[in-house]
């Protein structure tokens, strides 16, 4: 990078001087900077300009301090505090009659040029000859000194609308320019005594804040904020992804899974399987494509250094019922606490959900082994095999300080098809845990899987890797309204099931043993609570037709089955069960919301934990009310360069349409390629300062400063002119009017 500083005095163009030299680099291809800072508002007051050149983008918009090279276009600015930061074989370039070689006395060491660019400019009618404008004369100079040739130097006048007299006083100072290098030894300028001082742009502190306080002129000062990104806002587990996501980009793996370890004790699973609406809230989705943060939480579950496990230290007792993604999530929470937790499980083993209604080509059951192992390292008990009813829960208030409730969604939604014979119609949550215990049957079947829902999904692809003649998913409603993972339903279609949209079963029969499903056409309404468009039967005369298929999956939902809770109980809206006598009862999980995914689950098992902690320990650890969320308005989305998302290693089809193998192999890194970290560094960081620095390096001023809690202005010195908060890319700088 080249840097250059210039003096002079308001009305000689000095300004205008430093953008024709920036202008003339800029027109070479180079990335040139210029702007001047002034000492008062008034003609004939000093005033400094500065020039940067360089190869590639220039991000520090600073004063210069330690310039390459100096130029003085008024004489009666020379001076030894010029060459103050001078580097040692920098070029100071004077506007002088005296020749280059007889500055010897004030400037030893020096390599000096000298140029008589007021003679020049008053000869040629440039101003007045009170106040001559030199600028255009002392490019020329300029342009001998350092090789821009003169075509150079007139197409730059070209550009900037300068003609006439101009090109030929350019012309002249390019022929009539001195240089010489001075004998002796450099001289540095003697400092003066902070009291001996005179406010001034020329006193032995150049380039520091003028004395003057201006910031009395300002009229609005800038000010910081700290708002909510959208992704950790969306985030049902409540992790903070911007956090995590900026920890990836420094590739610190470590510190990023500790953030998500904080509020989510499964990242690997939720790294898979989790719906990703942090990825669908990304500002950036409207620049290029949203961060792939499921990808990211994924690698940082695998790449990361996981923590040593805590220990209980507590004597209040907690029980929880339930080992899906919820009663792990509070377990977990609990432990963490200090809390002995028991956990009680209906099945031989934990995970109910994620281990008997995922498969495994998303979710491999090492990863779960791992991440549930991981819990109970925390001190964690388990009962396994061990069906908790009404009168058993009865029971645990009376040996558990607080008990956490979390079976999921047990009871299985059905519809009615007809008289059908056994085996030909399954709920799919049934045929999910039949997959897992090797147990399923449907090699060389023609099968029907009705629902748009994840579970209609995985028991599609998994019936086809279990050798099914043909899949097809009939729903009732479109595409759009499907509330499975859209990811999930393009490999689906890709892998060869058929997607029948607007068709509603009706009847399933066997004739002579070929099994038929009548199904019949629909069409979409209003919008209903769901905000999903309503289905509306097609009463057109060819509207129902059957379709031949030997099985029938049926993946329309399931309900909590509230038997466990008694009649007359009631559930506040912190999740505590009224109604129970003994210690408190809190549920959680789809059992309390349905809201049907693992995220929302591990969400609402955290925020048990601290309520059960807060009902036993008076401690409030909930965490403050979110700032405002940092909308795509107060991005400046043109600050970032255009970069596409890093992508997955996918099975191919032919391979993995046989087989229960991963499909996603997660972000794939080689020599000189790492993902995750470019993958991260694309986040936009909304509303959250991340130290880029932009608004240090646009600061005209220099009054902004950085210390290890972040940046303060000093706004004795800040105009206010809001070059920082138009910098800031995220929205983190704004102006405030005073």
């Amino acid at each position: 990078m080249i840097e250059m500083t210039l003096y002079g005095r308001g009305g000689q163009g000095g300004v205008t001087l430093a953008k024709l030299v920036a202008t003339a680099y800029f027109l070479r291809g180079k990335d040139a900077q210029a702007f001047g800072v002034y000492a008062a508002e008034r003609a004939g007051a000093p005033i400094q300009a500065f020039i940067r050149v360089d190869d590639v983008e220039i991000k520090n918009h600073n004063q210069i301090r330690e310039p390459d090279h100096v130029i003085v276009i008024d004489p009666t600015l020379i001076g030894p505090s010029v060459v103050a930061g001078l580097k040692p074989n920098g070029w100071l370039i004077l506007n002088t009659p005296v020749p280059a070689a007889e500055w010897t006395e004030l400037f030893p060491g020096r390599k000096v040029a000298a140029i008589d660019a007021t003679g020049i400019a008053v000869e040629h009618g440039l101003g007045t000859r009170a106040v001559p404008i030199v600028n255009t004369t002392m490019i020329g100079a300029i342009a001998k000194i350092f090789d821009l040739s003169l075509d150079e130097i007139r197409a730059t006048f070209a550009e900037l609308k300068f003609g006439g007299a101009n090109v030929t006083a350019a012309e002249e100072a390019y022929e009539a320019v001195t240089m010489a290098a001075l004998p002796g030894e450099r001289v540095a300028p003697a400092q003066v005594p902070l009291s001996a001082r005179i406010a001034g742009i020329l006193d032995p502190d150049v380039g520091g804040a003028p004395k003057i306080r201006t910031g009395s002129w300002a009229t609005r000062r800038p000010t910081r904020r700290t708002l909510t990104p959208p992704c950790n806002h969306s985030c049902p587990a409540g992790n903070d992804v911007q956090a995590f996501v900026e920890a990836m980009g420094k590739r610190d793996y470590s510190e990023a899974l500790a953030i998500i370890l904080e509020t989510s004790p499964l990242p690997g699973i939720c790294g898979r399987v989790c719906p990703a609406p942090c990825m669908e809230a990304c500002n950036r989705n409207d620049w290029d494509e949203g961060i792939n943060v499921r990808e990211l939480e994924r690698y940082a579950s695998d790449h990361g250094t996981w923590p040593v496990a805590t220990r209980p230290a507590r004597r209040e007792r907690i029980a929880v019922v339930g080992s899906g993604p919820a009663g792990l999530s509070a377990a977990y929470q609990l432990a963490k606490l200090g809390y002995p937790v028991t956990m009680f499980e209906g099945a031989h083993e934990l995970g109910g959900v994620l281990r008997n209604g995922i498969p495994d080509y998303r979710l491999p059951k090492d990863v779960l082994d791992r991440e549930i192992a991981w819990i109970l390292d925390h001190g964690v008990n388990v009962f396994t095999d061990e069906f908790i009813d009404r009168k058993a829960l009865l029971r645990l208030t009376n040996q558990f300080s607080a008990l956490f409730v979390a079976t999921g969604l047990q009871a299985s939604r059905g519809m009615k098809l007809g008289a059908v014979e056994p085996g030909d119609v399954e709920q799919g949550i049934d045929f999910l845990d039949a997959v897992h215990a090797h147990d399923a049957q449907v090699a060389g079947l023609r099968v029907v899987v009705v629902g748009g829902g994840n579970t209609a999904i995985d028991a599609a692809r998994s019936a086809l890797r279990l050798g099914a003649a043909s899949v097809r998913i009939v729903y009732r409603r479109s595409r759009l309204e499907m509330p499975a993972i859209a990811e999930e339903i393009d490999a689906a279609i890709d892998e060869g099931i058929t997607l029948n949209e607007l068709m509603l079963p009706i009847r399933y029969d066997r004739v002579d043993g070929v099994g038929k499903l009548t199904v019949t056409r629909m069409k979409l309404g209003e919008p209903d609570a769901s905000g999903r468009r309503q289905p509306i039967i097609d009463d057109a005369p060819d509207a129902q037709f059957a379709i031949e298929c030997d099985k029938v999956i049926l993946a329309l939902g399931q309900s909590a089955d509230l038997s466990i809770i008694g009649e007359g109980a009631e559930i506040r809206e912190n999740g505590k069960l009224l109604g129970l006598a003994g210690a408190p009862v809190f549920v959680g999980g789809d059992f309390g919301t349905s809201e049907g995914t693992v995220t929302a689950a591990i969400g609402s098992g955290r925020r048990a934990a601290l309520h059960i902690h807060q009902t036993i320990a008076g401690e409030d650890l909930f965490p403050c009310e979110p700032a405002p969320v940092a909308g795509r308005e107060v991005i400046h989305q043109h600050l970032f360069a255009h970069a596409p998302r890093e992508q997955t290693s996918v099975l191919p089809r032919e391979l993995r349409v046989g087989t229960f193998v991963e499909v996603h192999g997660g972000l794939e890194d080689y020599p000189g390629h790492d993902a995750a970290v470019l993958e991260a560094q694309r986040c936009f960081s909304c509303g959250v300062c991340n130290r880029c620095d932009r608004c240090l390096e646009h600061c005209p001023e220099g009054i902004l400063l950085r210390d290890r809690d972040g940046y303060r202005f000093n706004y004795d010195y800040c105009k206010g002119c809001g070059l920082c908060a138009t910098q800031c890319p995220r929205g983190v700088v704004v102006m405030a009017e005073l």
